[in-house]
């Protein structure tokens, strides 16, 4: 009877899976590799989880210091503290989602050797810790914001988790790639750092757009804001800095800030990070077979 049953399964190439479609149905294991890799980065850490608010805290409170009043940015861009950290939230966000997910093949290879699931599993996993370290920042961000005279709307709220999906999606393309890549070569580690260290210069997190749109041609400028790291960095100041008080002319719409055709650039930027990860996701696909003997 068991031989028949099997022979009804459909052969399929070893140490490949259906990919990410396959994951809900290994939701228990990925749950457990998560609170495998939390127990194993606080593993004798006084402060543990502390450090998601502390290590955010200390790097806003520097590049403000150096930004907000060595280099005068705080005085032309009012609220300049929450728009500067709603900023770095999605840039650490995205960078810790890369340099995980770039690894995670190689730290669970004794896992990748000698038992078969969706290899899709680890760096989805590490998408999964980012997010745990990420709301601790979100609600340092949220505090701070309401101190200043934070009131946002339905849009706005919106515009945080289209941000953070957004993000998601296009650091888990890229993270797929590179972690496949990461098992032949290891200078992918080094090629994400180098992208890390860019990352937070590409995207209006310390300037605004506008000083972008008048230094560069239009197509350049269009170009740079369909980035979606570019998009999630700017929908997180409609998020969290448009509504504070004060940064809205009286008179004027919350859109005024915002750039022109905002809504065809988000869009953009969705097919893009969406493309990102269907390649991401076959060219994992197409190496992972070879994993456990290059491991």
């Amino acid at each position: 009877m068991q031989s028949s049953v099997l022979a009804d399964q459909p052969l399929r190439a070893p140490g490949h899976s259906a990919g990410l479609l396959e994951l809900f149905r290994w939701w228990f294991l990925l749950r457990l590799l998560v609170k495998k890799e939390l127990r194993i980065r606080y593993r004798g850490s006084v402060l543990g989880m502390v450090w998601s608010y502390v290590k955010p805290a200390v790097q806003l409170g520097v590049y403000y210091v150096a930004m907000g009043h060595f280099l005068g940015l705080g005085r032309s861009i009012p609220g300049y503290v929450v728009y500067l950290f709603a900023g770095m939230v999605m840039i650490s966000f995205f960078n810790e989602i890369m340099l995980n997910t770039t690894r995670s093949i190689i730290f669970n290879a004794p896992l990748v050797g000698k038992i078969y699931m969706p290899r899709e599993l680890f760096p989805v996993s590490s998408l999964w810790v980012a997010f745990v370290h990420v709301v601790p920042q979100i609600v340092v961000l949220v505090v701070g914001a309401l101190l200043m005279g934070w009131r946002p709307g339905l849009l706005n709220i919106l515009a945080a988790i289209a941000a953070l999906v957004l993000v998601g999606i296009f650091a888990l393309g890229l993270g797929l790639m590179f972690a496949a890549f990461n098992v032949y070569f290891r200078d992918a580690e080094n090629l994400v750092e180098l992208l890390m260290m860019v990352a937070i210069w590409v995207s209006p997190v310390f300037y605004q757009w506008s000083m972008v749109a008048s230094s560069v041609p239009g197509w350049v400028f269009g170009a740079y804001l369909a980035n979606p790291l570019a998009m999630s960095v700017e929908l997180a100041h409609f998020a969290f800095w448009v509504p504070l008080e004060g940064v809205v002319a009286p008179g004027t719409s919350q859109a005024s800030l915002m750039p022109g055709g905002i809504g065809m650039l988000l869009g953009i930027a969705v097919v893009i990070g969406v493309a990102l990860l269907l390649c991401g996701q076959l060219v994992f696909h197409r190496l992972e077979g070879k994993f456990a003997q290059e491991l």
